[in-house]
């Protein structure tokens, strides 16, 4: 059987290469891309010491270089930046104060028609984006400078500016933000506004919400609660939309129906929509198969055609499938800043600017939407819409909560002068210096912009992705204090369902999923009495919980304040996700490893490990020679090997009961599918998945028959921060002329079993799976 790269990783992989269904740096390990740059610490800064008056970014280049150089250009773009670290990667971060203050100046004398004819990079995205914009709007500021344009969008109107923006290009728009200091940044926010046709999703003075009910294993109890949960604190008016642990259509299709079927209960489906973050074509062959079922579609994408491709996406495909949207609700997107670069698509220009031609792409592909329902005779416009995941990858795009605050900023800007409306994923990982409780600094620092919508989860704790993000009460506080409304026909709805009253005020009922249930059940026509129903419910919640998944009842001393017990819960999984981060594999548990081979990374300690994650990718001297040693004695007997990685998670490798279970049935199954494992157990410190790849490479490489499928199954610890400590399979078995050509095994080739532990997919159901996964990527 053939496998398309849409099926092979969910979204914890590509969030990380951000994300969707497939997004990520992360796959659970904050991946980075074999074309980054050497390890070792970020390149020294971009020094701009001295700029002449009235002096800009050309003319500046022309009198350093004696010429246009386009490196030193992408330099002084960058420069202009507030610092992140991902910018330093890339070596475009100013050296200083002063040299940002320099390039901020040298920006300001720019003129808009000059950036628009020195374009960062040319590709298909790039030449849609310059057929999307307005030639009619562009040619009232093309002779502006980004000084002037940045005063025209603090000093004007709403109106003004909407007039103005459509013929403004991605990369102008970028620009603009760089000169403008947070203050200006919420101001231009809070004047501009893009609600969804015919809601106020995305309106002045409304902040809705995005129920992300995750599950560690998929399953549709614990995402259909998750919503009742939601709508119990009178949260979730934009979409129910889940992340897939598996992105294969008959589990996608399982949840897109079960959703589904809760907004058909309610006589919601003309209201919200529903959405399984799978990769786009997955999303199409699951209304193929079941019609009417999906609700909006979801994608996540990029700023370059280079890195589209990590999606499995082009220009092409998604104007194709936007040309195909003629129902109510249209396309969803995810970006943040970080996913480019991590995925080895950086081209030497900053990460503002990668992020603003995300938003050039939404907006084109938007108008593409237009014309397909304009062309089906709808009167209304498509929902379209765009999520910022600012936060998820890691350390190593940005570390800090000022960080975090100036990126949010930033893209809820560039999203709004896009046309779009943009909600936020608020969101630390645990290797972050972002703590619970700097979370709730930075979304008071943030919610004056107004951005349309947030993550909404029982708590701050995403059971299966593992990171830090918006909990349902943090919605009932932030409406509490900054007056911000639900959307009305939702109102309405909570209403109905009595958490509320007419006043808005919470009822008795307010924060108790179980009675959402039973309005669930009265709505199917279930009459049985109302002490059954609450003791079956209770049942369910206690099973749920026991898989992972906290659950929200009822509240602290203020509406918008956690039970304590939960409070404490919650912080208690915080307290050992961060134990689990900095915790090392035993020498004891390596020496007790049957038949292990010691391996290491370059990355010298485990602080560098989790700072700059591309010192994981790459094996040391001694570690590529002990590999050559052993394939010389193997001598291409075997065509399984078996690695094990501490990843992000060592105490998910080491745990009783865990690994030994796992590997003891794996070897077995191998065995009896007719494979031929390797005995030895290749046992990697401080290792992330890409560094799997290279174990592959220096033992498969040039192999013999260069047909024969070779495969590594590389378990690896996942990022903490779920309440469990879970490993996964990654599963990689190409060919050997494929092994051979190096850097060409990525993620695009790879299988994943994810969520293995006792208390989510259990050894004994994940070696089976792993075998099953491997036989379709072997025919």
């Amino acid at each position: 059987m053939a496998v398309g790269p849409r099926f092979l990783l969910h979204r914890r992989t590509v969030l990380a290469a951000m994300l969707g269904g497939a997004a990520a740096s992360l796959l659970g390990c904050g991946e980075d891309s074999v074309t980054h740059p050497p390890p070792g610490p970020p390149p020294e800064g971009v020094s701009i010491p001295e700029v002449r008056a009235g002096e800009d970014v050309f003319a500046y280049v022309q009198r350093i270089k004696g010429g246009f150089d386009e490196t030193l250009y992408k330099q002084v773009l960058g420069a202009a930046n507030a610092f992140k670290e991902g910018d330093a990667l890339v070596g475009v971060a100013a050296a200083d104060d002063t040299s940002r203050k320099n390039a901020r100046q040298l920006l300001e004398n720019t003129r808009l028609v000059d950036l628009g004819t020195h374009p960062l990079r040319e590709d298909q995205l790039h030449a849609l984006l310059v057929e999307s914009e307005d030639r009619v709007a562009a040619s009232a500021s093309q002779d502006w400078t980004l000084g002037r344009l940045k005063q025209f969008l603090l000093e004007s109107g709403e109106a003004d500016i909407h007039a103005l923006v459509p013929g403004l290009g991605s990369d102008v728009i970028a620009c603009v933000v760089k000169l403008m200091s947070d203050e200006e940044l919420i101001a231009v926010g809070r004047k501009v506004f893009n609600p969804l046709p015919g809601s106020h999703v995305g309106a002045r003075g409304y902040l809705g919400a995005r129920i992300q009910p995750n599950s560690p294993t998929d399953n549709v109890d614990d995402i259909r609660w998750q919503v009742f949960d939601g709508w119990a604190y009178a949260v979730g008016d934009v979409v129910l939309g889940c992340n897939p642990v598996s992105s294969s259509p008959e589990s996608v299709a399982a949840i897109e129906s079960a959703l589904h079927e809760l907004l058909v209960t309610f006589g919601l489906e003309g209201v919200l929509p529903h959405c399984v973050l799978a990769h786009i074509d997955v999303q199409a062959e699951v209304e193929r198969l079941h019609p009417g079922t999906t609700g909006i579609w979801f994608q996540s994408i990029a700023g370059s055609d280079t890195a589209n491709a990590t999606f499995d996406i082009s220009v092409e495909k998604m104007l194709g499938y936007a040309a195909g949207r003629t129902g109510q609700y249209g396309l969803y997107f995810e970006t943040g800043q970080g996913a480019d670069f991590t995925n080895g698509s950086g081209h030497g220009y900053d990460m503002v600017v990668h992020e603003s031609r995300k938003y050039g792409f939404a907006r084109a592909l938007t108008q593409q939407v237009a014309k397909a329902q304009e062309g089906a005779g709808r009167a209304a416009a498509p929902w379209v819409h765009l999520n910022d995941v600012a936060g998820f990858i890691g350390p190593e795009v940005f570390r800090t909560r000022e960080q975090l605050v100036r990126c949010c900023l930033e893209d809820i800007v560039m999203g709004k002068l896009h046309g779009l409306t943009i909600g936020l994923d608020v969101c630390s990982t645990l290797h972050m210096d972002v703590s619970l409780d700097d979370l709730d600094w930075c979304l008071e620092r943030i919610m004056p912009a107004n951005p349309a919508y947030l993550m909404g989860l029982p708590t701050k704790n995403d059971p299966m992705l593992g990171y830090l993000t918006t909990g349902f009460q943090d919605h009932v506080r932030l409406r509490e204090k900054f007056g911000y409304k639900v959307e009305d026909r939702m109102w309405a709805f909570f209403q109905r369902l009595e958490v509320i009253d007419a006043q808005g005020r919470p009822t008795e009922h307010f924060g108790d999923p179980v009675w959402v249930y039973l309005q669930y059940l009265r709505a199917k026509g279930d009459t049985r009495p109302e002490p059954e129903i609450r003791a079956e419910a209770a049942q369910r919640l206690d099973e749920i919980r026991a898989r992972g998944v906290p659950m929200a009842v009822g509240h602290g001393a203020n509406a918008w304040d956690l039970e304590p017990a939960l409070e404490q819960e919650m912080r208690r999984v915080y307290a050992d996700a961060k134990t689990s981060l900095w915790t090392e594999l035993s020498e004891p548990f390596i020496a007790a490893m049957p038949d292990a081979v010691r391996l290491v990374t370059k990355s010298k300690d485990r602080k560098e490990y989790i700072l700059h994650p591309e010192t994981g990718e790459q094996l040391d001297p001694a570690s590529l020679d002990a590999l050559r040693s052993l394939r010389v004695r193997h001598a291409g007997k075997y065509d399984v090997q078996v690695l094990v990685s501490d990843g992000l998670n060592a105490l998910s490798i080491m745990d009783d009961g865990q690994l030994r279970p796992y590997l003891v049935a794996l070897r077995d199954l191998l065995t009896q599918a007719g494979y031929t494992p390797a005995p030895e157990h290749l046992v990697l410190t401080a290792g992330r998945v890409r560094a799997g790849y290279r174990v592959g490479e220096a033992l498969f490489g040039g192999l013999g028959d260069a047909t024969k499928h070779r495969a590594l199954i590389h378990l690896i610890g996942e990022r903490p921060g779920t309440g469990h400590h879970t490993f996964s399979a990654y599963i990689t078995a190409p060919p050997v002329a494929v092994w051979t050509q190096a850097g060409r095994v990525d993620h695009n080739i790879t299988r994943v079993v994810s969520g293995i532990a006792l208390t989510a997919l259990t050894p004994s159901l994940a070696a089976p799976e792993t075998v099953r996964l491997l036989q379709l990527l072997t025919p």
